[in-house]
């Protein structure tokens, strides 16, 4: 991750096509270490692509995962009322534990 946020920094910067040394030196200002073999493929990867297509074409892909939120969303809703009568059911227990006049950590 760092080494593609290090490229992406370049290409913010200005730079439509980093070079290693580039990135490296991203790196390097901030502190941290290049793995020489994880950029290389990454150099490589990128090598002659344009950055924005290769974020365009990623967002389709993830555009057509199934996230499951609606489903997580209507279960929840109809579940709530259930939780409600649980919480109200283990009070009621909890108050009639106070009835034995003695407690456990007395």
């Amino acid at each position: 991750m760092k080494h593609i946020a290090a490229y992406l920094l370049c290409v913010l910067g200005g730079n439509a096509s980093p070079s290693q040394g580039d990135v490296e030196k991203v790196l390097s200002s901030a502190g941290v270490e290049a793995d020489g073999d994880k950029l290389s493929k990454l150099m490589s990867e990128l090598e002659g692509k344009n950055i924005e297509e290769i974020i365009s074409a990623g967002s389709e892909k993830l555009a057509s995962v199934p996230s499951g939120g609606a489903v997580a969303a209507a279960g929840g809703a109809s579940g709530g009322g259930a939780a409600a009568a649980e919480e109200e059911k283990s009070e009621s227990e909890e108050e009639s534990d106070d009835d034995m006049g003695f407690s456990l950590f007395d």
